[in-house]
């Protein structure tokens, strides 16, 4: 790791100390961390609402969640399904952070920024079928702040005392990306010591799946879900949603060091671009990804060819795959074949808004465990698709750089590099 980082001269080093996640996997980070290196699928038939007249009836859903374990049910039933994920994963990461045992928290300085690509679609659709029902009276009173998308960041702020900074963006499948590298920066330019950052999706429901499916965006293998998302795979044929939320605690080096938090990563880079192309497709010459893994180097202050994994966008479309091995080998150049690159949605599917902050999580236990996840279902790898993608087998390498990438309706980009502590 680059000790000293010329493009972030004057800022505060930012460091991850706790992370928490739901994810189809598991209902921890840890848990699912161990399945994604056990390359288990996370993708199953529907059960959280009738699919069977659907032309997709599978997705990644979460299982046995009871968000009884982190708020009263008299609490939770205000809010919708996504505010619950993000909750229960920012409450692990603090946690797991020590932030809840330690007493010399300045709340002042303590900020939150959790966001989510759709946010609240089952409480819209529930409430719109009250009003079409019985009528105005059937809303319920708590419709709008129970569904709105910057209420797990308020939520969150209530629960614990957070007062530093309270924001959401929405950002489509980039969201949990932009989060975390947006409240990196918060710290680095002295707005906070410490952030949660990261993004929850609840959108298995049955607007969202016919809406994705009518675009036929998503693959179809219902036969057969476990298998159904394979990037890079000369036989996949679109994304396959899923639910979940994944939350970083960051905060600066010198705030960390002085409270003696154990230091998972540092974050040396974040970089944003816009493909300005279309609404959905990627430039096939990946050339807006590649800008945006250029800029998160150059905020890094590292070359290309001391990244050693590469958590990839990789959601199984047949566009999307090929212009991100283009953006890669445009970044990486000749590097781009000794990198080790791998997508983790094979196993746990799109999480959308909670995508990007779950890979990043993934990333940094990655480079903890110097274990690298695997891409499953990767059986023939499609023209084109030609880097070493760890496929199907979890494999043991020493990491020092990770990069993660979300690219997200809209042409929205994002990348983020963690570095392993010094």
């Amino acid at each position: 790791m680059t000790d000293t980082l010329p493009s972030n001269a004057g800022r505060k080093r930012v460091v991850v100390t706790g992370f928490g996640a739901v994810s189809p996997l598991g209902n921890t980070a840890e848990n699912s961390w161990k399945a994604a290196c056990e390359g288990q699928s996370g993708i199953v038939p529907i059960t959280s609402f009738d699919a069977s007249e659907y032309p997709v009836r599978f997705a990644g859903e979460v299982r046995d969640f009871d968000v009884s374990d982190y708020m009263e049910p008299k609490k939770a039933r205000i809010f919708d399904p996504f505010i619950h994920f993000g909750i229960a994963a920012a409450l692990q990461a603090r946690e797991h952070a020590g932030l809840d045992k330690f007493a010399g928290l300045n709340n002042d300085r303590v900020g939150t920024f959790i966001g989510s690509g759709i946010g609240g679609i089952q409480s819209i659709e529930e409430n719109l079928n009250a009003s079409f029902k019985g009528g105005h009276r059937k809303v319920s009173p708590f419709f709008i702040p129970g569904s709105i998308i910057n209420m797990i960041s308020g939520q969150l702020s209530i629960m614990t005392g957070a007062r530093g900074p309270n924001l959401a963006v929405v950002t489509a499948c980039t969201t949990g990306t932009h989060s975390i590298g947006m409240a990196a920066r918060l710290i680095a330019y002295g707005d906070a010591d410490v952030m949660y950052a990261g993004g929850a999706e609840k959108s298995i429901a049955p607007s969202p799946m016919a809406g994705f499916g009518r675009a036929k965006a998503l693959s179809k293998r219902n036969d057969d879900p476990a298998s159904s998302s394979r990037p890079w795979d000369i036989g996949r044929d679109g994304f396959v949603m899923a639910d979940g939320g994944a939350v970083m605690i960051l905060e600066s080096l010198e705030h960390a060091e002085a409270r003696g938090a154990t230091i998972y990563a540092e974050v040396l880079g974040f970089g944003m671009s816009g493909d300005a192309h279309h609404i959905t497709a990627p430039i096939e010459s990946g050339e807006g990804a590649s800008r945006c893994m250029q800029a998160a180097l150059n905020d890094a202050g590292i070359q290309a060819n001391e990244v050693n994994y590469l958590n990839a966008h990789a959601t199984s479309t047949p566009l999307g795959d090929v212009a991100e091995v283009a953006a890669i080998k445009c970044t990486f150049g000749d590097h781009a074949h000794d990198l080790l690159v791998s997508g983790t949605k094979s196993m746990t599917g799109h999480m959308l808004g909670a995508a990007g902050a779950m890979e990043a999580v993934f990333s940094v236990q990655a480079m903890r465990d110097s274990i690298v996840p695997p891409t499953i279902n990767l059986d023939q790898p499609s023209e084109g698709c030609d880097l070493d993608f760890v496929p199907n087998v979890a494999r043991h390498k020493p990491l020092e750089v990770v990069m993660s990438n979300s690219f997200g309706f809209g042409g929205t980009n994002g990348t983020l590099i963690f570095g392993r502590p010094d």
